[in-house]
């Protein structure tokens, strides 16, 4: 496991050790006393999430203002293009945002605790995963809103994407609560 540094405080690309031989490949995508040791020591997981989305979809910005959640996002089939916000107050990237492209290049995105995070897919069909370090809960969970000009994200988009009525209705940064 190779842990990448971000743009953003505490917020990894993570590159799984992949063995190839005539038969095909393996991956670990996931250890828990690595991730602890290399990534994040205090955050364990609850809970495994699959999202399958076609050609367009954009799913985000979304997270939750109490029980905040930690995300270790993979695109296990088609492409992606991964999108984070850091909204803590008390870091030195906060209102900052990064893009990770997530193939199927064992290939993981850490989004720590106190950030929105969301997607954009960019092929036929994407199949992504993650592990989340809290339950949802609905009456917490916020949408920051994907195409406010102050965060100036290029979310590579050819033709209106398809976005749910609540992604539509999403927060501006200025609007949108934030963790101090």
């Amino acid at each position: 496991m190779k842990v990448i540094e971000t743009n953003l405080l505490d917020a990894y690309i993570i590159k799984c050790d992949v063995y190839e031989d005539s038969r095909g490949s393996f991956m670990e995508s996931f250890n828990l006393k690595k991730f602890k040791k290399e990534v994040c020591s205090y955050e364990d997981f609850v809970q495994d999430n699959h999202s399958v989305s076609k050609k367009g979809v954009l799913r985000g910005l979304h997270y939750q203002v109490e029980n905040p959640q930690g995300k270790l996002v993979r695109c296990t089939s088609g492409r992606v293009l991964d999108v984070l916000v850091d909204l803590r107050k008390s870091s030195s990237t906060f209102g900052q945002h990064t893009t990770v492209l997530l193939d199927e290049k064992y290939k993981q995105v850490w989004v720590p605790p106190g950030f929105a995070h969301g997607f954009y897919v960019l092929s036929d069909k994407a199949d992504v995963v993650y592990k989340i370090t809290d339950y949802y809960y609905p009456e917490h969970e916020r949408t920051l809103l994907w195409n406010d000009s102050q965060l100036g994200i290029d979310w590579k988009i050819e033709k209106e994407p398809i976005v749910s009525e609540k992604d539509k209705i999403g927060k501006t940064f200025d609007e949108c609560e934030k963790y101090d």
